[in-house]
């Protein structure tokens, strides 16, 4: 808690340094407007996210189940972590960063470095630094994403706008299903899978469905609201 006050503070102090504004320009403060694309685009990026468990179940046969070690303490502080922590991505990559860039240098610049800062951060935040090939995906999909998220604050002057998207995909990934083995999870394998063999085009579908998918509908959805102007 204290450091995303921390960052709230700082994101102040940067948009009153350079603009001479203050925290109304990120869009927190919800309105009828701002909750209908909240809660349509998390809902969509949620579902967009489960069906990478989805194909997996159809191809690869796997099966999951409720965790037994679940509790109503558990979910609540593992699903106030995962806001925590893409509350602070969101904070800042697309806050008063974005902003400030967008009255600096224009949008389409902004947006674009604001991407591949959300991308560098990923590398550093899974490890995956010196390692060509990961690197590479991992950086595909994560600038891929921040253009998204940029555009979606560019378009509406609401972090809740991105952090619908962002929130909804790394709940579903992070947390519902268990894409990494460890940690608490809502639903788990409830058996080793068994050996299958699978087609190129299906592990490729697998792969890329839900992230393909998350970009265009979610898109396509911001596209929709009017543009803001610039507060």
């Amino acid at each position: 808690m204290l450091q995303l006050i921390g960052l709230l503070a700082i994101s102040w102090l940067l948009i009153w340094f350079f603009e001479k504004g203050n925290l109304s320009v990120l869009g927190l403060t919800p309105t009828k407007d701002r909750l209908k694309y909240f809660t349509i685009l998390f809902l969509a990026s949620a579902i967009l996210s489960a069906t990478a468990f989805l194909l997996r179940m159809y191809f690869a046969k796997e099966e999951y189940t409720i965790s037994q070690s679940l509790t109503t303490k558990s979910i609540l502080l593992e699903t106030w972590y995962q806001f925590r922590t893409v509350l602070t991505e969101e904070l800042l990559c697309r806050g008063a960063l974005l902003y400030i860039l967008i009255k600096k240098i224009g949008q389409p610049k902004a947006v674009i470095i604001s991407s591949i800062f959300f991308a560098v951060l990923h590398w550093l935040n899974a490890g995956v630094w010196g390692n060509l090939t990961q690197m590479t995906i991992l950086f595909t999909f994560t600038f891929a994403m921040g253009l998204l998220l940029a555009y979606s604050y560019a378009r509406t002057f609401s972090l809740l706008i991105p952090f619908a998207i962002h929130f909804g995909w790394n709940l579903t990934q992070n947390y519902i299903f268990p894409e990494n083995v460890t940690g608490n999870h809502i639903l788990t394998l409830a058996a080793p899978p068994p050996t299958v063999t699978i087609s190129y085009l299906a592990f490729f579908t697998m792969l890329l469905f839900p992230k393909i998918s998350v970009l265009i509908v979610d898109y396509l959805i911001v596209k929709r609201h009017r543009q803001v102007e610039v507060p």
